[in-house]
Order: C-alpha cells, then structure tokens, then sequence
C-alpha cells in the first residue's frame, strides 16, 4: 500500500477535488446543495477558513480555501463538512461490507485530492479551472450560468470581468490536468 503525504502548510491556501461515492449526481438536486452549504456554515463557526473559490458539480467540487494562520488542518474541516452533510442526505446506493462496518454511508468518496497553491499565478489558474468547470463539463454554455459557483461574487468583487470565460477555455486552464 502506498503512502500518500499531504502538504500541510499552516496559513495555507490550498485546492481542492472532492468527489461522491461512485460519482452519484447528489447536487443535481437543489435541497442537497442547501444542505452543503449548511454544514460549511456550521463548520466555519467552530473551525474558520476563507472560500477563496468554489464550484458545486452534481457529483463532485472543487474549491480553494484560505487556512488561518497557524492552522494546516483542512482534513478536519472536510471530516467534519462531510459528517454533517452526510445524515442530511438520503444515500440512493447500497453501500459495501466495509462501509457498513465504518457506519459510513455511500455518499462520499473516502478521500480528496489537495494541491497547496504555491503563487499568485497558480492561485489564479485554480480559480479559473474552479469557475471554468461547469463549461467543460457541459453543465452550461458560459460560466456565469452556473448557479452553484463563486464566480458571480468575484466578478462582483472585480476580480473577474462581466463576460469572463465566454469566448472558450481561458488560455491559463488549457494545460492543467487536475481531474
């Protein structure tokens, strides 16, 4: 078995892919995006983080977080965010031996997928593969279309211009293998 080390960098702001148990399309439906974003309120009041960008996909999510300064432990929060989110909603699969035995229910897969961002340049380019997202999976046309993206309050934060993403692919998302 292979060992995977995480990058833990206190204060850190990190990239993130989180996937549904056998990618089930459990945002497709709104109630279950409103209840994701109960449980990151509930979790921000006992362990803050800053949602630098985020886009909800109706089987998995990217975002990028800011950590408080002296503080590495984003594998808390997303326990704590899944643990939440997960008896709010009903599981639609039958769920194996080993999860059975865990009390896990078939909502999520057991990981995630984490980059610390290094630069402003790789902060950017993560932000824009995020809000880009729905695009390339051929959710919407544009991406200010997508209703469950951080986009619309960066473009009102000027970070994004009005019409971004709407003549193709952002030149900075091309080469990026993230998925």
């Amino acid at each position: 078995m292979s060992y995977y080390r995480r990058a833990r960098i206190p204060g850190g702001t990190y990239f993130f892919t989180v996937v549904t148990y056998e990618r089930i399309g459990y945002f497709e439906h709104p109630d279950n995006v409103t209840r994701l974003r109960d449980a990151f309120r509930f979790v921000l009041g006992s362990h803050p983080f800053r949602i630098d960008a985020a886009v909800i996909l109706p089987d998995h999510m990217h975002m990028v977080w800011t950590l408080p300064k002296g503080d590495a432990d984003y594998g808390t929060r997303w326990r704590l965010i899944k643990s939440r989110f997960s008896p709010l909603s009903p599981a639609t699969t039958e769920t194996s031996f080993s999860r059975r035995r865990r009390s896990e229910r078939p909502i999520w897969q057991r990981r995630f997928w984490e980059h610390a961002i290094k630069s402003e340049d790789d902060l950017h380019r993560h932000m824009d593969y995020i809000h880009f997202n729905p695009v390339k999976h051929h959710l919407v046309e544009r991406p200010s279309l997508w209703p469950f993206s951080s986009l619309q309050r960066a473009i009102s934060a000027g970070v994004y211009p009005q019409n971004w993403g709407e003549n193709g692919e952002p030149a900075s998302i091309q080469t990026m293998e993230i998925e």
